[in-house]
């Protein structure tokens, strides 16, 4: 068994690691085998390769990733990707520099900036290409002479009494081969198909993104990502490029218009383009008849792993919340610095469980936190024709447009910049509060109360107890929460 457990050096692979696939395997032993060499993957690769791990991480496809989301990291994502010493890896892809949101209704607009007063100079949002930062990323985590990343797919794990001892896959030239490691990490994206193998997975279409790329236009406030609440459509445009701007279109419920039959750009021309910033109109427009319109599904799905010994989710296959927010990649680089952060003093990796326990349990702050403000958000900023859910909508943009600390206290969490669910109580009280008191306005008419009543139905109230919420937080302690989540992140150094 010892000796099937051996996968050859580096060097034997080069030639045909170029091909995106490796059938010969390294002269030491794996320590860990990456499912996904995404942002997670390729992250954590790279992180316990400087570490000393011997790394094998099998992707799907090597090739640049082509996708419309995960192009926003916010600052506390930033700053993990100090931690990990990878800040680099945003630098020669033409990345922007994101300072805020510019919220828009009716015509009004408040802007929001990042609380970043206390922060290095350098800490700010980045905006980019996904498929170019993640390849630098790779690019990182292959040059190191410990990791290995080979193409291919992953059919199974490999179980032997309850435990993970490595996985099955295939190579890009089909053929079956085996890995031994005693730690499997999965983080194969949203679209996994390892996850129930380690978790119980509830995943819920929540909208539908529409993407346009527009080209040589200029938002209104540089350096900002904007969100429009137009009637038709929740709007979201931020820059990826220097000369390019990234537009999704929010579409509630499962119903959307076809892209094939033309549908798709009737809807936006007539119905979207209305209601856009003139400065963008013209940009608009013009991307729609290009025809390069792409739509994605957004899907939410709360963290259920089970407790496998040799074995742990991270990243999408894990946990999923509407991208609204732009949580997804903070949430992973936290989950990434905190792996390596629970590994680093360990020689050997066969006694998994302890670790792995502490990890499920340490991540929840920081993921607690950018999930519900993302679920907050869907939830109170989405298009309805219910005057419950419209006036829930209003005493939003009313909250944040007050400034001060009910703007910058919000901002904080949704940048992963204060990860702290104890933080969260005092906003969504705050928040609805006003929303019960815009509904009972002029006078508290029957009408008017039972509205109240209905809004009072529609709250997550699990969200203002921090501890209430069993699937994000079980067994994690008050202290434990504390001490993880009052974390100085603005104090980190950047060279």
């Amino acid at each position: 068994m010892e000796a099937s457990m051996q996968i050859r050096g580096r060097t034997e692979c080069a030639k045909s690691f170029e091909n995106g696939e490796c059938q010969m395997g390294f002269t030491k032993r794996t320590d860990v085998i990456i499912v996904g060499a995404g942002l997670a993957g390729a992250a954590l690769a790279h992180s316990l390769g400087k570490d000393g791990r011997q790394v094998l991480a099998i992707e799907r496809d090597l090739t640049q990733p082509d996708r419309m989301v995960g192009e926003v990291l916010q600052p506390g994502g930033y700053l993990k990707l100090v931690e990990l010493g990878l800040e680099d890896c945003v630098n020669e892809i033409d990345s922007q520099r994101v300072l805020g949101y510019v919220l828009y209704k009716d015509g009004k607009s408040v802007e929001l900036p990042y609380p970043l007063e206390n922060c290095h100079p350098d800490v700010a949002g980045r905006s980019f290409h996904y498929g170019r930062f993640v390849q630098r990323i790779r690019e990182k985590a292959a040059s190191l002479p410990n990791v290995r990343l080979a193409q291919g797919t992953v059919t199974s794990l490999l179980q032997v009494q309850g435990t993970t001892k490595g996985v099955h896959y295939k190579t890009k030239t089909g053929q079956e081969m085996t890995a031994y490691a005693p730690l499997t990490v999965v983080c194969d994206g949203n679209f996994s198909n390892l996850r129930r193998s380690l978790s119980e997975p509830k995943v819920d279409v929540l909208s539908t993104f529409v993407g346009l790329i527009l080209e040589n236009s200029q938002l209104p406030f540089p350096n900002h990502a904007h969100v429009i609440l137009a009637e038709a459509s929740l709007l979201l445009f931020y820059p990826i490029s220097s000369t390019e701007v990234r537009c999704l279109v929010d579409i509630s419920g499962r119903k959307v218009p076809s892209i094939s039959n033309g549908e798709m750009a009737d809807y936006l021309t007539t119905v979207v383009a209305p209601q856009i910033p003139s400065t963008l109109y013209k940009a608009f427009i013009s991307a729609v008849e290009k025809g390069n319109i792409r739509t994605m599904p957004n899907r939410c799905m709360p963290a259920a792993p089970y407790r496998i010994p040799g074995a742990l989710l991270l990243g999408d296959a894990l946990n999923m919340r509407h991208p609204l927010t732009g949580g997804g990649m903070t949430v992973a680089l936290s989950d990434v610095a905190l792996l390596r952060q629970l590994l680093t003093p360990l020689d050997h990796l066969n006694d998994a469980s302890s670790f792995i326990e502490s990890f499920y349990t340490l991540r929840k702050p920081m993921a607690f936190t950018l999930n519900t403000m993302a679920g907050v958000f869907q939830n109170m900023l989405c298009v309805s024709a219910d005057e419950v859910r419209c006036e829930m909508r209003q005493a939003c943009f009313d909250y944040l447009s007050l400034g001060g600390a009910f703007a910058s206290g919000p901002v904080a969490l949704l940048s992963g910049l204060n990860p702290s669910p104890w933080a969260l109580t005092p906003h969504l009280l705050l928040g609805a509060i006003q929303s019960m008191g815009r509904l009972l306005l002029p006078f508290p008419s029957p009408k008017r109360i039972w509205f109240v009543a209905r809004f009072i139905a529609m709250m997550d109230w699990d969200s203002f107890s921090p501890l209430s919420r069993p699937r994000e937080l079980d067994q994690c302690s008050s202290l434990q929460l504390f001490c993880n989540a009052t974390q100085p992140l603005q104090s980190l150094e950047i060279t």
